[in-house]
């Protein structure tokens, strides 16, 4: 199933996960001689399909949507919630992962340290050009900006939410960073000194194949929590204690 397009293969994983687990349930029910807790079947059906995600090598967050799924399923039924709360909810998902079944990134914002720790490589006496890729709600840009003003910083996000609230951050702080709303797969990495990247390990040979075509000789590529399997970093940065790590290669 590894071809399927990754929305469709944890379709099928939860459909055979229902499967096993209706199986499972049933053969309990005969041993014990009691009707097995429709809560416990829902346990039942998520630990089976992370599973299944897990050995079908998924990326990891599959595991924990379809883990919980079907439990949380229930417990929005037992609230009998009005339908207009499913559409906002619908809505708001939308405009914040928007292409994430598409470009199997997921949003999960960087954070504080990691900043410093890209801090930390930047030019300090010349100019140079930095973009985040996937910039979210803009935290990366709008720190560094603030910490080198030698270097122009920009964040290309592709979902809608995220971009506003990025670009309105900048304004309301008055910040040098800009932010552009588009898919970083179509926008040229010629243009900038370092690229900072917090994708997904699906996204990585694609961001390889990328950047060593478009990247300038002497550039940095940056990559947050994932490696590349065609390369072997340059350097491998700790970002904390807890095995957080900043991957670098040099172009």
């Amino acid at each position: 199933m590894r071809s399927t397009r990754p929305a469709m293969q944890a379709l099928l994983i939860f459909v055979a996960a229902l499967i096993l687990a209706l199986a499972i349930g049933g053969c309990l029910e005969q041993m014990l001689g009691v009707a097995f807790p429709l809560i416990g079947f829902a346990l039942l059906q998520g630990f089976v399909a992370s599973v299944l995600a897990y050995m079908c090598r998924m990326a990891w967050w599959w595991s924990i949507i379809l883990g919980v799924l079907p439990a949380v399923a229930l417990l929005v039924n037992m609230l009998q919630l009005p339908p207009l709360f499913f559409l906002v909810v619908f809505l708001v998902l939308l405009v914040v992962f928007w292409t994430t079944f598409q470009s199997q990134v997921p949003f999960y914002p960087s954070n504080v340290h990691v900043w410093r720790a890209v801090e930390k490589l930047l030019p300090t006496d010349q100019s140079f050009r930095f973009i985040d890729i996937g910039s979210g709600f803009g935290g990366a840009v709008l720190h560094l900006s603030a910490c080198r003003p030698n270097g122009t910083f920009t964040g290309i996000e592709i979902a809608p939410l995220p971009w506003v609230v990025s670009a309105l951050r900048a304004k309301m702080t008055r910040s040098k960073g800009q932010f552009l709303r588009g898919d970083y797969t179509k926008h040229d990495f010629a243009k900038y000194d370092v690229v900072f990247a917090y994708l997904s390990p699906a996204a990585m040979p694609a961001l390889w194949e990328k950047a060593s075509a478009e990247m300038a000789k002497g550039s940095l590529l940056l990559s947050y929590e994932f490696m590349l399997d065609e390369k072997k970093p340059d350097m491998i940065l700790g970002t904390r204690d807890n095995g957080e790590t900043l991957y670098g290669w040099h172009m």
